[in-house]
Protein backbone atom coordinates (compact mmCIF):
# COMPACT_ATOMS: atom_id res chain seq x y z
CA UNK A 1 0.00 0.00 0.00
CA UNK A 2 1.57 3.26 -1.15
CA UNK A 3 1.77 6.14 1.29
CA UNK A 4 0.20 9.40 0.19
CA UNK A 5 2.68 12.27 0.26
CA UNK A 6 1.34 15.66 1.29
CA UNK A 7 1.61 18.60 -1.09
CA UNK A 8 4.54 20.87 -0.41
CA UNK A 9 5.07 24.48 -1.46
CA UNK A 10 6.57 23.23 -4.77
CA UNK A 11 5.48 20.32 -6.91
CA UNK A 12 7.41 18.47 -9.65
CA UNK A 13 4.95 18.84 -12.48
CA UNK A 14 7.32 17.95 -15.35
CA UNK A 15 8.36 14.56 -14.00
CA UNK A 16 4.80 13.56 -13.30
CA UNK A 17 3.54 14.52 -16.76
CA UNK A 18 6.40 13.11 -18.83
CA UNK A 19 7.39 10.16 -16.72
CA UNK A 20 10.88 11.44 -16.10
CA UNK A 21 13.36 13.75 -17.71
CA UNK A 22 13.71 17.39 -16.85
CA UNK A 23 12.13 18.39 -13.62
CA UNK A 24 10.16 21.63 -13.56
CA UNK A 25 9.14 23.08 -10.29
CA UNK A 26 6.17 25.44 -10.05
CA UNK A 27 5.32 27.21 -6.83
CA UNK A 28 1.87 26.47 -5.52
CA UNK A 29 0.46 29.66 -4.08
CA UNK A 30 -1.78 29.16 -1.13
CA UNK A 31 -4.40 31.84 -0.65
CA UNK A 32 -4.84 32.85 2.90
CA UNK A 33 -8.16 34.25 3.85
CA UNK A 34 -7.84 37.51 5.67
CA UNK A 35 -9.44 37.18 9.04
CA UNK A 36 -11.71 40.04 10.04
CA UNK A 37 -10.75 41.28 13.45
CA UNK A 38 -11.53 44.35 15.48
CA UNK A 39 -8.37 46.04 14.20
CA UNK A 40 -9.69 45.82 10.63
CA UNK A 41 -12.51 48.24 11.37
CA UNK A 42 -10.50 50.71 13.47
CA UNK A 43 -9.39 52.91 10.51
CA UNK A 44 -12.99 53.07 9.28
CA UNK A 45 -14.13 54.21 12.71
CA UNK A 46 -11.72 57.15 12.53
CA UNK A 47 -13.02 58.03 9.05
CA UNK A 48 -16.68 57.81 10.04
CA UNK A 49 -17.05 61.38 11.45
CA UNK A 50 -15.50 62.93 8.34
CA UNK A 51 -17.63 60.73 6.10
CA UNK A 52 -20.80 61.77 7.93
CA UNK A 53 -19.87 65.46 7.63
CA UNK A 54 -19.26 65.07 3.90
CA UNK A 55 -22.47 63.09 3.52
CA UNK A 56 -24.66 65.66 5.28
CA UNK A 57 -23.07 68.86 4.00
CA UNK A 58 -21.83 67.83 0.55
CA UNK A 59 -23.15 64.64 -1.02
CA UNK A 60 -26.79 64.95 0.04
CA UNK A 61 -26.97 68.63 -1.05
CA UNK A 62 -25.34 67.68 -4.36
CA UNK A 63 -27.92 64.97 -4.95
CA UNK A 64 -30.71 67.38 -4.00
CA UNK A 65 -29.33 69.99 -6.39
CA UNK A 66 -29.33 67.48 -9.25
CA UNK A 67 -32.92 66.58 -8.41
CA UNK A 68 -34.04 70.21 -8.26
CA UNK A 69 -32.46 70.90 -11.66
CA UNK A 70 -35.21 68.73 -13.16
CA UNK A 71 -38.06 70.57 -11.43
CA UNK A 72 -39.73 73.93 -11.39
CA UNK A 73 -39.43 74.70 -7.70
CA UNK A 74 -42.66 76.12 -6.29
CA UNK A 75 -42.57 76.57 -2.51
CA UNK A 76 -45.79 75.59 -0.74
CA UNK A 77 -47.31 74.47 -4.07
CA UNK A 78 -45.23 71.43 -4.86
CA UNK A 79 -42.40 71.03 -7.33
CA UNK A 80 -43.34 70.48 -10.97
CA UNK A 81 -41.22 68.09 -13.04
CA UNK A 82 -39.93 69.79 -16.22
CA UNK A 83 -37.10 67.50 -17.28
CA UNK A 84 -34.29 69.31 -19.09
CA UNK A 85 -36.29 72.51 -19.64
CA UNK A 86 -34.20 74.35 -17.03
CA UNK A 87 -31.01 73.52 -18.93
CA UNK A 88 -32.60 74.76 -22.16
CA UNK A 89 -33.49 78.05 -20.47
CA UNK A 90 -29.86 78.54 -19.48
CA UNK A 91 -28.67 78.17 -23.08
CA UNK A 92 -31.34 80.63 -24.23
CA UNK A 93 -30.52 83.22 -21.55
CA UNK A 94 -28.18 85.96 -22.80
CA UNK A 95 -27.14 86.76 -19.24
CA UNK A 96 -25.82 83.23 -18.71
CA UNK A 97 -24.04 83.40 -22.07
CA UNK A 98 -22.33 86.65 -21.08
CA UNK A 99 -21.52 85.18 -17.65
CA UNK A 100 -19.74 82.15 -19.13
CA UNK A 101 -17.59 84.39 -21.33
CA UNK A 102 -16.70 86.57 -18.35
CA UNK A 103 -15.88 83.44 -16.36
CA UNK A 104 -13.59 82.04 -19.08
CA UNK A 105 -11.76 85.35 -19.51
CA UNK A 106 -11.35 85.77 -15.76
CA UNK A 107 -10.25 82.14 -15.27
CA UNK A 108 -7.67 82.33 -18.07
CA UNK A 109 -6.29 85.66 -16.88
CA UNK A 110 -6.04 84.61 -13.25
CA UNK A 111 -4.61 81.19 -14.09
CA UNK A 112 -1.75 82.33 -16.31
CA UNK A 113 -1.22 85.59 -14.45
CA UNK A 114 -0.86 83.91 -11.06
CA UNK A 115 1.39 81.18 -12.52
CA UNK A 116 3.67 83.72 -14.18
CA UNK A 117 3.89 85.90 -11.07
CA UNK A 118 4.29 82.82 -8.86
CA UNK A 119 7.14 81.55 -11.05
CA UNK A 120 8.86 84.95 -10.85
CA UNK A 121 8.50 85.03 -7.05
CA UNK A 122 9.75 81.44 -6.80
CA UNK A 123 12.93 82.31 -8.71
CA UNK A 124 13.50 85.28 -6.39
CA UNK A 125 12.80 83.46 -3.12
CA UNK A 126 14.30 80.05 -3.87
CA UNK A 127 17.26 79.12 -1.71
CA UNK A 128 18.29 77.98 1.75
CA UNK A 129 19.09 81.29 3.40
CA UNK A 130 17.61 81.62 6.88
CA UNK A 131 16.19 85.07 6.17
CA UNK A 132 14.01 83.77 3.32
CA UNK A 133 11.47 82.14 5.64
CA UNK A 134 10.26 85.56 6.81
CA UNK A 135 9.95 86.94 3.27
CA UNK A 136 8.15 83.80 2.08
CA UNK A 137 5.72 84.00 5.01
CA UNK A 138 5.00 87.65 4.28
CA UNK A 139 4.41 86.94 0.59
CA UNK A 140 2.14 83.99 1.45
CA UNK A 141 -0.20 86.04 3.67
CA UNK A 142 -2.78 86.83 0.91
CA UNK A 143 -3.47 83.10 0.54
CA UNK A 144 -4.45 82.56 4.17
CA UNK A 145 -6.45 85.79 4.45
CA UNK A 146 -10.21 85.57 4.06
CA UNK A 147 -11.35 86.32 0.52
CA UNK A 148 -14.17 88.55 1.75
CA UNK A 149 -11.68 90.66 3.74
CA UNK A 150 -9.38 90.91 0.73
CA UNK A 151 -12.30 92.01 -1.43
CA UNK A 152 -13.28 94.75 1.02
CA UNK A 153 -9.68 96.02 1.28
CA UNK A 154 -9.24 96.15 -2.49
CA UNK A 155 -12.61 97.84 -2.89
CA UNK A 156 -11.26 100.65 -0.73
CA UNK A 157 -7.93 100.68 -2.57
CA UNK A 158 -9.78 100.94 -5.89
CA UNK A 159 -11.59 104.13 -4.80
CA UNK A 160 -12.05 105.88 -8.18
CA UNK A 161 -11.38 109.44 -7.01
CA UNK A 162 -7.95 111.01 -7.71
CA UNK A 163 -7.09 110.80 -4.01
CA UNK A 164 -7.75 107.04 -3.91
CA UNK A 165 -4.83 104.86 -2.85
CA UNK A 166 -4.14 103.15 -6.20
CA UNK A 167 -4.84 106.33 -8.19
CA UNK A 168 -2.43 108.23 -5.93
CA UNK A 169 0.26 105.63 -6.58
CA UNK A 170 -0.42 105.77 -10.32
CA UNK A 171 -0.16 109.57 -10.31
CA UNK A 172 3.49 109.25 -9.25
CA UNK A 173 4.28 107.72 -12.64
CA UNK A 174 1.95 109.99 -14.59
CA UNK A 175 -1.02 107.61 -14.92
CA UNK A 176 -4.65 107.81 -13.84
CA UNK A 177 -6.98 108.54 -12.39
CA UNK A 178 -8.86 105.37 -13.35
CA UNK A 179 -12.32 104.22 -12.33
CA UNK A 180 -11.39 100.56 -11.83
CA UNK A 181 -14.42 98.58 -10.56
CA UNK A 182 -16.78 101.50 -11.25
CA UNK A 183 -16.13 101.31 -15.00
CA UNK A 184 -17.65 98.57 -17.21
CA UNK A 185 -14.48 98.62 -19.33
CA UNK A 186 -12.02 98.27 -16.44
CA UNK A 187 -13.94 96.27 -13.83
CA UNK A 188 -13.17 92.76 -15.12
CA UNK A 189 -9.43 93.48 -15.38
CA UNK A 190 -9.49 95.03 -11.89
CA UNK A 191 -11.09 91.91 -10.42
CA UNK A 192 -8.58 89.76 -12.34
CA UNK A 193 -5.68 91.69 -10.78
CA UNK A 194 -7.01 90.98 -7.27
CA UNK A 195 -7.26 87.26 -8.07
CA UNK A 196 -3.69 87.19 -9.40
CA UNK A 197 -2.43 89.00 -6.30
CA UNK A 198 -4.20 86.51 -4.02
CA UNK A 199 -3.35 83.22 -5.77
CA UNK A 200 0.21 83.88 -7.01
CA UNK A 201 1.82 83.08 -3.60
CA UNK A 202 0.10 79.68 -3.57
CA UNK A 203 1.53 78.91 -7.00
CA UNK A 204 4.88 80.18 -5.77
CA UNK A 205 5.01 77.58 -2.98
CA UNK A 206 4.32 74.69 -5.36
CA UNK A 207 6.88 75.95 -7.86
CA UNK A 208 9.51 76.32 -5.13
CA UNK A 209 8.87 72.69 -4.18
CA UNK A 210 9.37 71.74 -7.83
CA UNK A 211 12.58 73.77 -8.08
CA UNK A 212 14.00 72.01 -5.04
CA UNK A 213 13.79 68.69 -6.90
CA UNK A 214 15.90 69.82 -9.87
CA UNK A 215 19.44 68.45 -9.95
CA UNK A 216 21.90 71.35 -9.62
CA UNK A 217 24.39 69.56 -11.83
CA UNK A 218 22.13 70.28 -14.80
CA UNK A 219 22.53 74.01 -14.19
CA UNK A 220 26.28 73.63 -13.82
CA UNK A 221 26.54 71.63 -17.03
CA UNK A 222 24.44 74.20 -18.88
CA UNK A 223 26.62 77.03 -17.54
CA UNK A 224 29.78 75.23 -18.66
CA UNK A 225 28.26 74.88 -22.14
CA UNK A 226 27.79 78.65 -22.22
CA UNK A 227 24.01 78.77 -21.72
CA UNK A 228 22.62 82.10 -20.59
CA UNK A 229 20.25 82.52 -17.65
CA UNK A 230 17.19 82.55 -19.93
CA UNK A 231 18.42 79.45 -21.79
CA UNK A 232 18.88 77.60 -18.49
CA UNK A 233 15.37 78.55 -17.42
CA UNK A 234 13.93 77.53 -20.78
CA UNK A 235 15.76 74.24 -21.32
CA UNK A 236 16.36 73.04 -17.74
CA UNK A 237 13.90 74.65 -15.33
CA UNK A 238 10.68 74.66 -17.35
CA UNK A 239 10.90 71.01 -18.56
CA UNK A 240 11.60 69.85 -15.01
CA UNK A 241 8.58 71.78 -13.72
CA UNK A 242 6.14 70.17 -16.18
CA UNK A 243 4.43 67.95 -13.52
CA UNK A 244 4.04 70.96 -11.21
CA UNK A 245 2.66 73.09 -14.04
CA UNK A 246 0.10 70.39 -14.84
CA UNK A 247 -1.11 70.36 -11.24
CA UNK A 248 -1.24 74.15 -11.13
CA UNK A 249 -3.21 74.32 -14.37
CA UNK A 250 -5.76 71.87 -12.99
CA UNK A 251 -6.18 73.61 -9.64
CA UNK A 252 -6.13 77.12 -11.07
CA UNK A 253 -8.63 76.29 -13.82
CA UNK A 254 -11.09 74.82 -11.34
CA UNK A 255 -10.53 77.76 -9.01
CA UNK A 256 -11.11 80.22 -11.85
CA UNK A 257 -14.33 78.56 -13.01
CA UNK A 258 -15.74 78.59 -9.46
CA UNK A 259 -14.77 82.20 -8.68
CA UNK A 260 -17.44 83.95 -6.65
CA UNK A 261 -16.46 85.66 -3.40
CA UNK A 262 -14.05 88.30 -4.72
CA UNK A 263 -16.43 89.19 -7.56
CA UNK A 264 -19.44 89.38 -5.25
CA UNK A 265 -17.64 91.53 -2.67
CA UNK A 266 -15.91 93.82 -5.16
CA UNK A 267 -18.65 94.43 -7.72
CA UNK A 268 -21.61 92.11 -7.11
CA UNK A 269 -21.52 91.34 -10.83
CA UNK A 270 -21.69 94.98 -11.91
CA UNK A 271 -21.41 97.57 -13.17
CA UNK A 272 -23.96 96.82 -15.88
CA UNK A 273 -23.19 93.10 -15.63
CA UNK A 274 -19.59 93.58 -16.82
CA UNK A 275 -18.21 91.25 -14.09
CA UNK A 276 -21.17 88.89 -13.85
CA UNK A 277 -19.59 85.41 -13.76
CA UNK A 278 -21.25 82.00 -13.68
CA UNK A 279 -21.49 81.70 -9.91
CA UNK A 280 -22.81 85.24 -9.37
CA UNK A 281 -25.42 84.58 -12.08
CA UNK A 282 -26.44 81.35 -10.32
CA UNK A 283 -26.61 83.20 -6.99
CA UNK A 284 -28.73 85.99 -8.47
CA UNK A 285 -31.04 83.52 -10.19
CA UNK A 286 -31.57 81.51 -7.00
CA UNK A 287 -31.86 84.13 -4.27
CA UNK A 288 -32.98 87.28 -6.08
CA UNK A 289 -35.17 85.85 -8.82
CA UNK A 290 -36.27 82.76 -6.81
CA UNK A 291 -35.63 80.43 -9.78
CA UNK A 292 -34.11 77.59 -7.78
CA UNK A 293 -34.57 75.02 -10.54
CA UNK A 294 -32.67 77.07 -13.11
CA UNK A 295 -29.98 77.93 -10.57
CA UNK A 296 -29.59 74.23 -9.71
CA UNK A 297 -29.25 73.42 -13.41
CA UNK A 298 -26.52 76.04 -13.69
CA UNK A 299 -24.67 74.54 -10.72
CA UNK A 300 -24.89 71.05 -12.21
CA UNK A 301 -23.53 72.33 -15.52
CA UNK A 302 -20.59 73.94 -13.73
CA UNK A 303 -19.92 70.67 -11.91
CA UNK A 304 -19.92 68.72 -15.18
CA UNK A 305 -17.59 71.22 -16.86
CA UNK A 306 -15.20 71.08 -13.92
CA UNK A 307 -15.28 67.27 -13.88
CA UNK A 308 -14.63 67.11 -17.64
CA UNK A 309 -11.74 69.56 -17.36
CA UNK A 310 -10.16 67.55 -14.55
CA UNK A 311 -10.46 64.28 -16.48
CA UNK A 312 -8.95 65.81 -19.63
CA UNK A 313 -5.96 67.18 -17.73
CA UNK A 314 -5.39 63.87 -15.93
CA UNK A 315 -5.59 61.87 -19.15
CA UNK A 316 -3.17 64.26 -20.81
CA UNK A 317 -0.75 63.96 -17.88
CA UNK A 318 -0.87 60.15 -17.97
CA UNK A 319 -0.33 60.07 -21.73
CA UNK A 320 2.77 62.24 -21.31
CA UNK A 321 4.06 59.95 -18.56
CA UNK A 322 3.62 56.89 -20.80
CA UNK A 323 5.67 58.57 -23.54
Amino acid sequence: MTAVQPLSDTQDVGSTASGGGAVETHPVRRRRRRRLTGATFVPWLYLTPAFLIFLVFKYIPMAEGIRLSMFEVRPFLGDLFVGFANYAKIFDDDRFTAAIWHTLILAAGQTFGSMFLGFFLALLLEGHARSLWFVRSAVFLPVVAATAVIGEIWRLLYYPAPDGFVNTALSWIGLGPWEFIDSPDQSLVSVMAVGIWKHAPYDMVLIIAGLAGIDRQQYEAAAIDGASTWQRIRHVTLPALRPVVTILLTLASIRGLRVFTEVYVLTGGGPAGSTDVWMTRVFTTAFEQSELGIASAGSVMLFLITLALTLVVQLYRRSREVR
